[in-house]
């Protein structure tokens, strides 16, 4: 698969990090309409929470930056979330929700370091945040087959495949789907938007509508 450019974190491009708080991000709709949601919601990294590909345009060792809204890696590049990655994660730890990644990248403590060193800032709190890693339930970050990475999130949540949905940028992960994964396919990172059709993907494929 061609390799896209490396993605400046903090230009002008508004799909990109952003140091807006949670609070400034809508919910997505498909919170506040009373009807079902997946258990859990499980991430790709790579070109889905953040624009680039952690093992080729990243270089350690990383240092954090402006508290944490961005981290700098050796040749001084910055790099963050994309534009309302915080906004989601906040909801969805607010919701209830489990959150999970499943990450095939060839650089795995390379991704969770930058985990832990990207801040999410509270939605309660304009002075606190916590670590991007505090967020999620179950990781799974190491090369391999995107079905062996969510049955091994299966087996430790005990969440049924039905009620787990997955956004990644790769079609060809949709090969989850045999296990009862519901994929939702993006482009240009997770969004509010994408949010909701994922959650409205999952309740028409499940008869929750």
């Amino acid at each position: 698969m061609p390799r896209r450019g490396a993605n400046s974190s903090f230009g002008g491009d508004a799909t990109t990090t952003t140091t807006a708080l949670p609070e400034k991000t809508q919910w997505p709709a498909t919170f506040t309409d009373g009807l079902p949601l997946p258990k859990i919601v499980v991430f790709d990294l790579d070109y889905t929470l953040w624009p680039f590909w952690v093992d080729t345009h990243v270089t350690g060792p990383l240092k954090a930056q402006e508290g944490g809204l961005k981290v700098k890696d050796r040749y001084g590049e910055g790099y963050g979330f994309y534009a309302h990655v915080g906004g989601i994660l906040d909801a969805l730890k607010q919701k209830g929700i489990l959150i999970g990644a499943a990450s095939r990248t060839h650089a795995p403590d390379l991704g969770r370091e930058m985990l832990k060193l990207l801040k999410i800032p509270s939605s309660t709190s304009s002075s606190s945040s916590s670590r991007a890693i505090d967020y999620f339930d179950h990781l799974q970050i190491y090369p391999g087959n995107k079905t062996t990475h969510f049955e091994r999130i299966h087996r430790d949540s005990g969440v049924a495949f039905e009620d787990m949905l997955f956004f990644d940028d790769e079609s060809r992960n949709k090969n989850v789907e045999v296990l009862g994964v519901v994929m939702q396919l993006i482009r240009d990172g997770v969004t509010i938007n994408e949010i909701d059709a994922g959650v409205r993907s999952w309740r028409k494929r499940h008869n929750k509508v």
